[in-house]
């Protein structure tokens, strides 16, 4: 992967409906040379897909939260058809540490916030965080070496 293809990457991060014509434009290169290097970077998988950015509230959901759950790993084999089936679970990672899963849920409501954390003691403890506000959104991955560089030195 080069400059371009790193550019190009950024780009699509920032808007995934960029044209091809614009996209040549911005990184100096024909049409059909960025529909190629896109079309490599889709078969590498480093582009696995394409979404919109949707605000959960204009929806109804109001309520975002983090749920930890510690969770025996025998139980695995259940629990993740059970959270893939479950529309309101945005994220799910297996992580370290005191807990063994961290799920990002949105609901509606509190009620049925509720109701889920309970359907989810059967796999093991909860601890729920509900969210006040996001102050860094979810974005894309910085793949410039500038931008690397940049973030290191502002830690």
């Amino acid at each position: 992967m080069d400059k371009i293809d790193k550019k190009i990457i950024g780009l699509l991060q920032e808007n995934a409906r960029y044209s091809l014509k614009q996209l040549a434009e911005k990184v100096f290169l024909s049409s059909p040379a960025v529909a190629a290097r896109i079309e490599r970077l889709e078969r590498e998988n480093i582009i696995t897909g394409y979404h919109a950015s949707i605000n959960p509230i204009k929806l109804g959901y109001h309520i975002t939260a983090f749920i930890n759950l510690e969770m025996s790993p025998t139980k695995k084999d259940t629990f993740y058809p059970f959270v893939q089936d479950c529309p309101n679970v945005i994220e799910c990672n297996c992580v370290t540490g005191s807990y063994s899963m961290l799920i990002k849920v949105c609901f509606p409501s509190t009620m049925e916030l509720d109701s889920f954390i309970g359907q989810l003691q059967k796999f093991g403890t909860t601890k729920t965080q509900i969210v006040f506000s996001t102050s860094v959104p979810h974005r894309g991955i910085s793949v410039t070496a500038e931008d690397v560089e940049a973030g290191v030195s502002n830690l």
